[in-house]
């Protein structure tokens, strides 16, 4: 079977989650659920696949935190330079008088990703952190 052969599903759901998938079929300007859709299990099997796997991945290291915590931000890049070659970039953003946020762009082994992630939210004094991943290659399937 090709690649790109469609194939039809029937789905049944709560008439409130419909509603809500109508919404953001029309705010994203999706040409149809069946669209949408695709597009909201593509991101779900890309999620898990990459959770599990060593496939190489490409994504952004979000991190929040309280910039006058003593040794944080040594601790962050101490982190960061133990996982050579993962981080290609890094914005720093001054969110308020206490605050900052950091977004690293990644890419590497999903397995070598998710545990520099896990390292850097798990410092104390970050205050919210977040993985997002997108495989960096067509599955071809």
């Amino acid at each position: 079977m090709r690649a790109d052969t469609v194939r039809r599903l029937s789905l049944t759901m709560p008439g409130s989650l419909l509603k809500r998938l109508d919404a953001m079929v029309r705010r994203k300007g999706y040409a149809n659920r069946s669209q949408a859709v695709a597009d909201l299990v593509e991101g779900g099997l890309v999620s898990e696949e990459a959770r599990r796997g060593k496939e190489r991945v490409a994504g952004n290291i979000t991190l929040v935190y309280d910039h006058h915590k003593r040794g944080l931000q040594a601790k962050l890049t101490d982190i960061q330079h133990g996982h050579e070659g993962l981080v290609v970039a890094v914005m720093h953003v001054h969110l308020d008088h206490d605050h900052c946020m950091e977004v690293l762009a990644v890419r590497g082994r999903s397995d070598l990703v998710h545990q520099l992630a896990d390292e850097l939210t798990t410092v104390k004094g970050v205050t919210h952190g977040k993985l997002t991943v997108t495989r960096t290659e067509s599955r071809g399937e």
